[in-house]
């Protein structure tokens, strides 16, 4: 256990630095880890190790490849989006196109599994899980030169540490349960701010034969960025609430050949629509289903690939006036030209199709390299308005790539 503790301390100083700013599935990540990304996101019934095992499904724990002993693995996702937009409001003399210079970010995460007894395990994972973020600074003239018009700037990002137990009712039935303790930034181009959200991840897993079925719940969770932007622009910085939305997953896995070819599918129901701040900027629910493979040549080597598809959460209104009205976001009233700026090119949290790819090497029995590459296929959303009778439009786009590195360690 000592190694554990050693390692738990390790978790929180590589985390205590992270920065964050992805947008997969809406703002959250689609996995975690080299393997259940290189799978397409998978792992609600069979995680191939202890980080995924925390971050989809906590019961996973006591029917991991890692089981009966124990493991840590150690990740880091680089993450590569490519942001694009086009703002035009020819009553305004703006005629804007201009790519984001957020373009290159890390990401860490570290992961435990161990036995307790042989029915009660522990697990514990630390990792950046969501985010979002666009760099126009002094790129975009949102208002034809005339002074007072703010840059477009956001760097949303949500660090969660996540204690949990799994506890084995009986060799096919396992249940688990997750604490959830989540960090968050907000930078809207004013002043950084940060604040904490607690929740719960509760799952089970049920194997018969070749074949494991899984499902897991999130609870939503609240973080409140205090004075974070002057969003009425009434001369004062506002609060602004985001809260991470409750989920429901599904998945069913099968194995046809032990320990060397594994299927898994997933079905993910995603709340935006009930989450504070996100319903606030016009986000609808989302289902997103994955798919993944890993098969083994030989018992040193794994190949994987898998697809992973949710339809844009971003709702596309037309037809808004853009000085003639405003939109309410927590007792504020924004300017509805600023409003939609902001959602749609400040959060552009497009990207529907990805594409994975990997691969893990076992060096020895307590030692394994994994790879894993990632890429979300370019997604463009454009709405028009108007401004004194003539047209407004506003679009993004958006793609990403990630390359995904992990070390196990069995012990």
């Amino acid at each position: 256990m000592k190694r554990v503790f050693v390692l738990l301390f390790a978790a929180m100083i590589i985390l205590s630095s992270a920065a964050v700013s992805t947008a997969t599935n809406g703002d959250n990540l689609i996995s975690i880890g080299p393997i259940a990304r290189a799978m397409g996101g998978v792992g609600i019934a069979a995680p191939q190790d202890a980080i995924s095992a925390v971050f989809a499904n906590p019961a996973a724990m006591c029917f991991g490849p890692y089981c009966p002993g124990s493991e840590a693995n150690l990740a880091t996702t680089v993450f590569l989006p490519k942001a694009k937009t086009r703002i035009t409001a020819p009553a305004l003399g703006v005629n804007e196109k201009e790519t984001s210079d957020a373009n290159l970010f890390i990401i860490p995460a570290l992961g435990i599994s161990t036995p307790i007894t042989q029915q009660l395990r522990f697990g514990f994972a630390a990792y950046g899980v969501s985010g979002l973020g666009v760099d126009y600074r002094n790129k975009l003239d949102l208002n034809g030169g005339a002074p007072g018009a703010p840059d477009v700037y956001t760097n949303l990002s949500i660090l969660k540490i996540a204690p949990n137990l799994a506890y084995m009712v009986t060799p096919n039935l396992s249940i688990g349960g997750a604490l959830h303790i989540d960090y968050g930034s907000l930078d809207l181009g004013d002043k950084k701010r940060s604040g904490f959200g607690v929740g719960a991840q509760l799952g089970a897993i049920y194997k018969t034969g070749p074949v494991s079925f899984g499902i897991v719940y999130v609870s939503p969770q609240r973080i409140t960025h205090h004075d974070v932007a002057d969003l009425d622009m009434d001369g004062f910085n506002d609060d602004l609430t985001l809260e991470s939305p409750q989920t429901l997953g599904f998945g069913v896995a099968y194995e046809p050949i032990d320990k060397v070819l594994l299927i898994e599918a997933n079905a993910k129901w995603i709340n935006w629509s009930n989450a504070e701040g996100y319903s606030d900027f016009g986000w609808r629910d989302q289902w997103v289903f994955s798919l993944g493979t890993q098969y083994r040549p030989t018992p040193s080597l794994a190949l994987r690939a898998g697809v992973n598809h949710g339809k844009n959460p971003v709702k596309d209104f037309d037809g808004w006036d853009a000085f003639g009205g405003t939109k309410n976001v927590q007792g504020k009233d924004v300017l509805r030209y600023m409003y939609e700026v902001l959602r749609v090119t400040g959060f552009p949290a497009l990207v529907e199709t990805h594409v994975t790819a990997g691969l893990g090497y076992r060096i020895n029995k307590s030692w394994s390299v994994d790879l894993g590459y990632t890429h979300a296929f370019r997604k463009s959303m454009s709405e028009t308005g108007t401004a004194f009778g003539t047209p407004v439009t506003v679009k993004s786009s958006l793609s990403e790539d990630s390359i995904d590195f992990g070390l196990t360690y069995r012990f």
